[in-house]
């Protein structure tokens, strides 16, 4: 059974995520939108690094242009920000990525984006759980994609170049090219290179990177940073002395952060960090928008500053309605995500690390001073976080020493 959660739908791949499934899924979709009457106002696709996903984005788009609905295909891996802002952008009223995200790497999915570029609600998730329940693959409309292609059915794009120009515009890049920092990126086998490395060298950064190239098995590693997975960042970061340490998920929507010692710094931190700065030194004004994980030191920040602070349930898509009511400051969420103001209404790691650069470009002291001078005012240290085993049966046998799954060399795709 297909069922959407808080990221969009995972499933295992061979099981569940096939192509008669991701078919299924895009008829759905375009059922909606047909009976929406949205068609005219197009479809953005994207994909990520996985298994499949370039394959499951043509099968997706093959769908939906023969259903009528325009497709602009982006045939190129990249960040799941970079397809919520073009679909922000163009006004489209649905888009989708196929991405597991952070998950292991025997998974893929699809996350799907109403207007705004914003992850789907329940109503909408709802909907298409509801539509795929009565759909049969006989029901299934589809074309030849190189077909629909040559027909304008299908238009290839590649928004990288102004998905970059739009992050610089919201950034102080004079500032980060004054600060000469030193900076390496760990984007875990996954798509947040290209529009990081691009970001930070218009700054002039020194810029390194490790774990890069196509390994659909994320060397061994689930793609979710935290201070276990980023080991080989940590001891990097401190032997070489690189100013700040970026890691980044599969799908680039995350990230996790590395300060100048070699300390992972939690999420719930560089939520702090990122706050603090935009109230203290850039002046900004505006609520902070967090979920029930994340900490209240954000609720202690924002008194502070004569702010309002929101608590929603946990997924990104709450926070981003929140924002959008209240024309919030930043919101986030204790796993690693998070946006401010003016940017999509979607998390989005290669803007938020950017935004971290720019931070020590301008204040001019580093990560750990920084977190010393909010727990000065505020607080004691946050403790780490403690993660549990797996429960799922297929992730408790996914370990650090994994190789490559059986499921790459033999699947049986309907």
């Amino acid at each position: 059974m297909i069922k959407f959660g808080t990221g969009g739908w995972r499933a295992f791949i061979g099981e569940e995520f096939t192509k008669d499934n991701v078919k299924l899924v895009a008829q759905a979709l375009a059922n909606i939108i047909k009976a929406e009457n949205v068609a005219e106002r197009g479809f953005v696709i994207g994909y990520d690094r996985r298994f499949l996903s370039d394959k499951a984005g043509r099968w997706f788009a093959e769908v939906l242009a023969a259903n009528s609905i325009p497709v602009s295909f982006i045939d190129k891996f990249v960040p799941t920000p970079i397809v919520m802002y073009k679909a922000k952008s163009m006004g489209c009223a649905y888009s989708a990525c196929i991405t597991a995200s952070h998950n292991p790497a025997d998974y893929n999915g699809i996350k799907v984006f109403i207007e705004g570029g914003r992850d789907a609600d329940e109503v909408i998730t709802e909907k298409i759980e509801a539509q795929i329940a009565n759909l049969t693959q006989q029901e299934v409309i589809s074309g030849d994609f190189e077909l629909c292609v040559e027909r304008g059915a299908i238009t290839v794009i590649n928004p990288m170049n102004e998905f970059v120009d739009s992050i610089i515009d919201l950034i102080d890049i004079e500032a980060i090219k004054n600060a000469n920092l030193k900076v390496l990126i760990d984007p875990m086998f996954g798509v947040a290179k290209n529009a990081l490395q691009t970001v930070l060298i218009n700054g002039r950064c020194d810029v390194d990177v490790i774990n890069d190239g196509k390994n659909p098995d994320f060397g061994g590693l689930m793609p979710s940073p935290s201070a276990a997975t980023l080991y080989r960042l940590k001891h990097l970061v401190a032997a070489e002395g690189y100013d700040i340490g970026i890691g980044t998920d599969g799908d680039a929507d995350r990230l996790g952060i590395i300060d100048e010692q070699g300390n992972f710094i939690h999420p719930n931190e560089v939520l702090l960090l990122l706050y603090y700065y935009l109230l203290e030194y850039k002046g900004w004004k505006g609520s902070v928008v967090r979920n029930i994980a994340t900490t209240h030191l954000l609720d202690k920040v924002a008194a502070d500053y004569g702010e309002k602070s929101f608590e929603v349930p946990v997924g990104f898509k709450h926070i981003s309605s929140q924002m959008e009511a209240d024309d919030s400051l930043i919101g986030g969420e204790s796993s690693g995500g998070l946006t401010i103001r003016g940017h999509i209404k979607g998390k989005d790691g290669v803007f938020a690390s950017s935004l971290l650069v720019e931070m020590l470009s301008v204040t001019q002291k580093t990560l750990s001073e920084l977190l010393s001078e909010i727990y000065g005012k505020y607080a004691t240290p946050i403790p780490p976080k403690v993660i549990a085993p797996l429960n799922h049966h297929k992730k408790t046998a996914y370990t650090t020493n994994s190789t490559s799954r059986n499921c790459f060399l033999s699947l049986s795709m309907r």
